[in-house]
């Protein structure tokens, strides 16, 4: 049984496709997201404050700044893991 969130699509506006949806996985569960999506708007619906936590897609680092202008799509792997620093 797969109990993965989804985030609810919000109302479509006229013309737009009532089905427009993406699926991408996150830390290896399946996730649906409304179409367009960036990497930003899944940390807002998880509640994750940006600097909490570092995030790479399809296994490339993708820095903060850059996640409002990376959209997501279909079949993409998304990982939010703790950033380490110091040595």
């Amino acid at each position: 049984m797969n109990t993965a969130p989804q985030i609810a699509s919000q109302s479509a506006s006229p013309g737009a496709s009532p089905s427009a949806s993406l699926t991408i996985y996150l830390d290896d569960e399946r996730l649906q997201l409304p179409a367009p999506s960036a990497l930003s708007d899944l940390l807002a619906h998880l509640q994750r404050p940006p600097e909490s936590v570092a995030t790479a897609l399809n296994g490339r680092f993708v820095a903060r700044e850059a996640r409002a202008h990376t959209a997501l799509q279909d079949g993409d792997q998304v990982l939010l893991f703790k950033a380490i620093v110091g040595g």
